[in-house]
């Protein structure tokens, strides 16, 4: 019973009960800029329903309750027997299959799937970032079987299904799977020519027995591995099923599980092969390129992710402070914090607006948006990581102490938001495939220097800031030690052609006088006071 003196007041109501997607003017704008007419009144259904189930109560308890019971590895059954499995909590699998059941590992077969997709992702990983972990290997397995068209047309139909078949089985048996991947090892991580795993032909054409040890495998309880090996002819890519097609079990020891800061949700392991049964995926010693593309889908998926929650952390702040008071008014419309808040919204919609950018690119099939992709997606997926965390300290400090409290989801947040700038290559690996591509590939700068040259002249600061770009790509001495520089400029004048191009002005006005032009501190908070910071937040607020 509660005492007399205790009456709650001056709380905000649960961010509950809302439609994730209409609320997100910036995704809403992109998905209509991106997708063809005919195509868009579909998707805005099918997105709307995706994010009313994203804001409703009951999919939020999901989320915390895959997170607070996180997976639990059996490698033994009662009598002893190795079976290698991985437990979840019942709201994992709710979660894995409302993702699968919403397209997001159909984005190949559907017309405008990969924009549709990235809405989706962007909104499903507001809700729990973990599950999105299966739901991105399986998605981006995709270009990587291509490369064998007899694996594509036994593989693909089952990973772009929107069906979520739980369960270890035979391939041949299951109405969808889920892929996993394990490229790296533990002497030498990035490095994956460095691996030892080695691949042994068998007598049937294509097979392979495989053993070694992979120190990260994402998402073990997957129906099948894209995983690198050393062939007698070089590194090379080999597809490793979880159930023979007799039934039995592939040899795939689970040896621990990772006790991870974040995406607890999610099991990632290490993994030990004993003649283990693989087959080949491309030529021998062509490891790296075939799997490249499946690396590339995931690299999209970490500034996707990144972009999603970032929204969420600004969502969260916003609407802790609209309803707040302190000092006789609400948080909202006291200056201060005004500014912290849409110094945060502006870091939101420049990540949103440049990953569906991407997206769309990946639609289609030009050589050029190709080529853009080359040096766009490994700058991005360097810079938008990075900003994630951040944005979410800040959006946790809006709620003082009430941030720090595990209810309020910000901690999840804050765990998940540096998972996405380590996974997939870390900051330096992105910088240093940027000087790659910009010392190989003439064609990729020419195709990004287009794309920002589309907003030439609408503003002085953007204008600047890529003739300063020009000026640094000029001079090559010391390079390699500016390559983090390099990517950033490269990411932020991308950044600042989109929201000139498409943003309200006020946005873009904000981001090139701050990002672009200096007129702004280190910390969020810290805009210039002729921008018009209430539109920016009022635009970022989410309504219930």
């Amino acid at each position: 019973m509660a005492g007399s003196t205790h009456s709650v007041t001056n709380q905000p109501p649960p961010l509950t009960g809302y439609d994730a997607y209409t609320a997100d003017r910036a995704l809403v704008e992109a998905v209509e800029r991106h997708l063809p007419p005919a195509l868009r009144d579909e998707a805005d259904g099918e997105l709307s329903a995706l994010g009313r189930a994203c804001g409703s109560a009951q999919v939020q308890e999901w989320g915390v309750q895959a997170n607070e019971n996180p997976p639990r590895l059996r490698t033994h059954d009662r009598y002893g027997h190795r079976i290698d499995e991985v437990d979840f909590h019942p709201s994992w699998h709710r979660l894995l299959g409302k993702g699968v059941s919403a397209g997001l590992t159909a984005a190949w077969t559907r017309p405008g799937g990969q924009v549709r997709r990235a809405a989706a992702f962007v909104l499903w990983t507001q809700v729990d970032a973990g599950n999105c972990c299966p739901l991105s290997m399986t998605h981006a397995a995709v270009p990587a079987l291509r490369t064998d068209p007899e694996l594509a047309a036994e593989w693909e139909p089952l990973l772009t299904s929107m069906v979520y078949d739980r369960g270890l089985r035979p391939a041949a048996g299951k109405a969808g799977a889920l892929f996993g991947m394990g490229m790296t090892e533990k002497q030498g991580g990035s490095d994956v020519r460095a691996n030892t795993t080695r691949a042994v032909p068998l007598a049937e054409s294509g097979t392979y027995a495989l053993t070694g040890h992979k120190w990260f495998c994402s998402a073990p309880m997957s129906d099948a591995f894209l995983v690198l090996a050393q062939a007698p002819g070089g590194l090379t890519c080999f597809l490793v099923p979880r159930v023979l097609e007799d039934g039995g079990r592939n040899v795939f020891l689970l040896q621990r599980l990772k006790d991870k800061l974040g995406n607890r949700s999610n099991a990632s392991a290490e993994v030990e092969f004993d003649g283990t049964w693989a087959r080949r995926v491309g030529e021998e010693g062509r490891g790296v390129r075939t799997i490249i593309g499946m690396v590339a889908a995931t690299r999209l998926d970490c500034v996707l992710g990144s972009a999603g929650l970032m929204r969420q952390a600004v969502a969260q702040a916003v609407h802790h402070c609209s309803y707040r008071e302190a000092f006789g008014a609400r948080l909202v419309d006291q200056p201060l914090m005004r500014n912290v808040l849409a110094d945060l919204a502006v870091e939101s919609e420049a990540a949103t607006t440049l990953a569906l950018r991407l997206a769309a690119a990946c639609d289609d099939d030009g050589e050029q948006e190709r080529a853009l992709l080359r040096i766009a997606v490994p700058a991005a997926k360097y810079w938008v990581t990075k900003r994630c965390a951040p944005v979410a300290v800040e959006a946790a400090e809006c709620l003082g102490g009430n941030g720090y409290v595990e209810e309020s989801q910000l901690p999840r947040l804050v765990r998940e938001s540096p998972l996405n700038s380590i996974w997939e290559g870390a900051g330096n690996v992105q910088a240093l495939d940027v000087l790659r591509v910009l010392r190989r590939e003439p064609a990729a700068l020419d195709a990004y220097l287009r794309e920002v040259g589309l907003a030439r002249g609408a503003d002085h600061r953007l204008d600047a800031a890529i003739r300063s770009l020009l000026t640094e790509l000029a001079d090559l001495e010391g390079i390699e030690a500016r390559a983090r520089r390099v990517t950033e400029r490269l990411a932020l004048a991308l950044q600042g052609s989109l929201l000139v191009r498409f943003a309200p002005s006020d946005v873009a006005d904000a981001f090139c006088a701050t990002r672009l032009g200096g007129d702004a501190g280190a910390a969020f908070g810290t805009l210039p006071h002729s921008l018009a910071r209430e539109s920016l937040v009022e635009r970022a607020r989410p309504t219930l």
